[in-house]
């Protein structure tokens, strides 16, 4: 963005942000976020800040609830920024796309993330609370005073394995497989974990994120691939 164009932008009417103003406003949700992944994400063309004349980042209304929806599509459905990315230019070209997995994207990027209470984890999954307690108990939902759309979706997915006789204790091994995967993904980036600039952290936040997609991709594929022995 031109730099006038940018200080044009400031000297609009309407609020604008500072860096620690915008960490206050999204670290209740995100406690992970730090300026160093903010200007990795400007750097990743993700937001465009406005820019005071001495140089100061200011984030306008539009710039916090889009890093909201960026936060929560690395967070809640484990996407690679490339991905982002592309879903955001739909967005940005007046669109409505779906995200992978078949979730939608409201127009508004502040209602695409929800919090739960219990009660309303229960009623909106259709589970019991014996089965939500079952979940928790085989570490498939982690017990919280609020859920995501993460934990709404696994317990859906229970639910209907529900009907088919399979129950969380039946799946306690998902947790080990889980914690195994994430040790494969902690030791791929040791060498850049190791370093300690900001930039290689927020470096290290994305290449996880795109190494647990591809495991994702991997594990699926060989589970399609042993279903078709349940073929006659």
């Amino acid at each position: 963005m031109p730099a006038s164009t940018a200080r044009a932008r400031v000297a609009g009417s309407a609020p604008r942000l500072s860096i620690g103003q915008v960490l206050a406003h999204l670290n209740p949700e995100f406690p992970d976020l730090t300026p160093s992944k903010l200007r990795f994400l400007e750097e990743q063309g993700l937001v465009s800040p406005a820019r005071t004349e001495s140089g100061y980042r200011k984030f306008c209304a539009a710039d916090v609830e889009r890093l909201q929806l960026i936060l929560s599509m690395q967070r809640d459905h484990y996407l690679p920024l490339k991905v982002i990315r592309s879903h955001l230019a739909e967005i940005d070209a007046g669109r409505t796309p779906s995200l992978p997995g078949g979730a939608v994207s409201a127009p508004s990027m502040l209602s695409a993330v929800r919090r739960y209470s219990r009660d309303e984890l229960v009623r909106e999954s259709g589970a019991s609370a014996a089965l939500l307690d079952d979940a928790i108990a085989a570490s498939l939902v982690s017990p919280s005073e609020v859920y995501t759309d993460d934990s709404l979706s696994v317990l859906r997915a229970l639910v209907e394995l529900q009907r088919s006789g399979i129950e969380p204790r039946h799946l306690r091994g998902f947790r080990g497989a889980a914690q195994r995967e994430l040790g494969l993904i902690e030791s791929a980036l040791a060498p850049l974990a190791r370093r300690k600039d900001p930039s290689s952290r927020a470096q290290v936040i994305e290449r996880a994120q795109d190494i647990a997609g591809q495991l994702e991709v991997v594990r699926g594929s060989l589970i399609r691939s042993a279903l078709t022995r349940l073929a006659p």
